[in-house]
């Protein structure tokens, strides 16, 4: 028998958890998952990219882009001529993930590797902002959200500009998160668990490189290749 959500008030203070439904009911590891909203907020609020999951004309779509939270509720924007965002804003179900990943878990043996990482899964629908003065508010948060302070310091959308922009709200209701931590994982076997191969953790995390102008050589944007580990 299918149950309805046990909805509440996303605004409600006292609320810190999203309600668990059964679409965000974990089923794989169940203990790594969380419905903690300020775990939550860290990681949308950290990560650069989300990865919008919906169907158009029968065929699954997957389709990475920026966005930004303020409060419970998450946006996304992109050209008004877009049919992507002109499907989400009908009211289309659509699935966002964002995942950050922490480390490399490299184990003994091959099956045992795994990564450390901090994801949520939110689950609904998008709708349309047409209110330029909040249009413009939302596009201020995202640019501070790549450069804080920066909308202070350039120019904010125009006319013409918002008009040709679409910017979606998805509610932040049906989510959960899911979070590795640590070394991995014992080995099953007492002669894997000696064999000399080195196991540990090796932790990434996203940094910037220096800073260009704009009128230096593109070549220097060039990041150097991840390291070969033991």
């Amino acid at each position: 028998m299918t149950h309805a959500p046990r909805m509440i008030d996303p605004t409600t203070p006292s609320a810190t958890s999203y309600p668990e439904t059964p679409r965000t009911t974990l089923q794989r590891m169940p203990a790594r998952g969380t419905y903690d909203r300020a775990v939550v907020h860290a990681i949308l609020d950290e990560a650069l990219v989300c990865h919008m999951g919906f169907v158009q004309d029968g065929v699954p779509f997957v389709i990475p882009t920026t966005f930004v939270r303020d409060g419970e509720m998450l946006y996304v924007h992109g050209a008004v001529a877009s049919r992507t965002l002109k499907l989400l804003a009908s009211g289309a179900p659509i699935g966002v993930t964002v995942t950050l990943v922490d480390g490399l878990v490299l184990a003994r043996t091959a099956f045992h590797h795994s990564m450390n990482y901090r994801s949520v899964v939110i689950l609904g629908r998008a709708r349309e902002l047409w209110d330029p003065a909040e249009k413009r508010r939302i596009f201020a948060k995202l640019v501070d959200k790549v450069s804080p302070g920066r909308a202070a310091k350039v120019r904010e959308p125009n006319d013409k500009e918002l008009r040709a922009t679409s910017l979606l709200a998805i509610p932040l209701v049906e989510v959960s998160a899911k979070v590795r931590t640590g070394m991995p994982k014992a080995e099953d076997d007492a002669a894997d668990a000696v064999a000399p191969v080195w196991a540990g953790v090796v932790p990434l995390r996203l940094m910037a490189a220096p800073a260009k102008a704009e009128n230096e050589d593109a070549e220097q944007y060039m990041l150097p290749r991840l390291p070969a580990w033991a």
